[in-house]
Parts: structure tokens; sequence; C-alpha cells
């Protein structure tokens, strides 16, 4: 196989907890992670050319070394040792310092690729010990649907499907600094800790009740007045619950009433803000 093209999803975090920090500066999470159906397009072209060659549908997103994308091939080259070059061209359509993972995916993604076109066909224990290399978030998109994450992203338990949900995700042009948000959570006094074990329990039992044990221990760390806005419109708006996703600055909202959650998002885009309708979703690419 010479080229594919897929899609590769966002995520959000239905709970994230900060629980300790390591030696190295590192932080300790838990956390439920999941998919969304909101996607980046990725394009993987191989060639004999020995070169590494990226380009992204956004002009401010590094297409050297810096981009995780670009990483991944490389990586991967270096993992299967076998000599090879390739395009990459990506289309975003996930936010960028959102905390919605976009980066993340797209290294994801090429790994997932790349794993195929060349036949490879390493197992998932594999993928997953090369994606730690590049982030602590690849890992999750390797695997993708709803997960229980704890240690630095790392230790990754996949949870009983809650697709299907109506999620509206919005931002406004405010961005986040991971690291400014860690050191923000450092400082944090007596902070309200999510309910990340209850969390975990109401979607084994269904997940009609999951929505009560959102949280986001960021929120107390991170005052973006976009988060705040976007959060009081969907809750007025119809949402059963509104919280930020990582470390900011996209906020989602999770709806059991389509018209209600078309109305929202169309409100918000009226105001100004970036709004999507989409899905909870148990795989994070689709091969087209």
């Amino acid at each position: 196989m010479k080229e594919m093209k897929l899609k590769s999803a966002a995520k959000i975090n239905l709970s994230l907890d900060v629980v300790g920090k390591l030696e190295n500066g590192y932080h300790l999470i838990e956390s439920v992670f999941q998919t969304i159906g909101i996607y980046d397009t990725i394009e993987i072209k191989l060639n004999d050319r020995d070169v590494i060659e990226l380009s992204c549908s956004e002009s401010e997103i590094p297409c050297d070394k810096r981009n995780i994308a670009y990483k991944a091939a490389e990586l991967f080259r270096e993992e299967c040792n076998i000599r090879f070059g390739c395009k990459i061209s990506i289309d975003k359509k996930i936010p960028s310092q959102a905390g919605m993972g976009g980066g993340s995916s797209d290294g994801a993604a090429v790994l997932y690729g790349l794993n195929k076109m060349l036949e490879t066909n390493y197992p998932i224990e594999k993928m997953i010990a090369i994606g730690k290399k590049l982030g602590a978030d690849v890992p999750f998109f390797l695997i993708g649907g709803t997960a229980y994450v704890e240690g630095i992203g790392e230790k990754i338990k996949s949870m009983p499907s809650y697709s299907g949900r109506i999620i509206v995700a919005a931002k406004g042009k405010e961005g986040v600094s991971t690291a400014e948000a860690y050191a923000k959570i450092d400082s944090l006094k007596a902070p309200f800790h999510p309910q990340t074990k209850k969390l975990t329990e109401a979607i084994k039992n269904g997940g009609n009740e999951a929505y009560l044990y959102f949280g986001n221990i960021f929120e107390s760390a991170v005052s973006l007045q976009s988060v705040n806005h976007i959060k009081s419109v969907m809750m007025l708006n119809g949402a059963d619950n509104s919280i930020m996703t990582g470390s900011g600055s996209a906020v989602f909202g999770i709806f059991n009433d389509i018209s209600k959650a078309i109305s929202c998002s169309r409100l918000l885009k009226s105001i100004g803000y970036y709004s999507e309708i989409c899905n909870t979703i148990d795989e994070s690419f689709i091969i087209q």
C-alpha cells in the first residue's frame, strides 16, 4: 500500500484530576478519556526518497521536526528499520490549544497508518510502547473509545462503551499553555477533586447518570472568561452538564436532545466561538 487517507478523532476528558507529582516533574493524573467525532484528516503517501515531508492546512502549526506527526514518522522508521520516505498532509479540524488532543491524535494516526501501509503488523502493545515516546496522550488514541487513564497518561484501561452521546464542543480564541496550567495546579490549596471513581462506576452501570460526575481540576487553576461564558451558555440552553476538557481551553456540553444541541451550537457560533456538534465514539481512526 503506497498511500492512505484516514480521519483522526479528537478526545475530551469526562473527568480529569491531578493526584501527585513525580521527582522528575511529571504530574500523575486520574482521568476518563473519550474519543469524539471531530476529526483531522491525515493523508500519507510513501515514496523512495528517504525524506519525510509534512504540510498542514493551518499555517501557524509547524511542519518540521517540532510537529508530533513528523516525529511519529521519524520514530516509526527507526523502530521498524525500514528505509522509506513519505509525504504527510494534515487537514486540521480539531482546534489547537484546546485540550482535545489534536496533535497527539495526528501522531497516533501516522503510527497507525504506517503500521498498516508497511505491513509491519505490530501488536497494540508494541504500538503503545512507540506512542509513549511521542507524548502522554498518544497511547490513548491508539486504543480509543472510553478509557480510565492513570500515571502520566501511560496506564490505560478500556471501559464499557460510552458512545452515541450528543456533545457540543466549543472554544474561544484564548489558548492555554499546558506547562503553565500544570504550574498553576501546583499552587492550588485544597482544590476540589473530581469524582472520577463514581464516574467510572456510573459508566459501568450504563452511563445514564455519568454526567453527574464530570469534572476537571484545571477549572480551578485556569481562569478564562471564555470558558466560564461558554459553560454558562451551554447550561442555560439545555446541556445536562458542561466542563472544560484537558488543561483547556475548549469546553464540552452533553445533551440528551439533539434540537437543543443544535440551537446551543448555533448560538455559540453567533457569539463568535468555535462550536461543533458530534457524538462520543468508540474508534480513533476511520480509513477513507
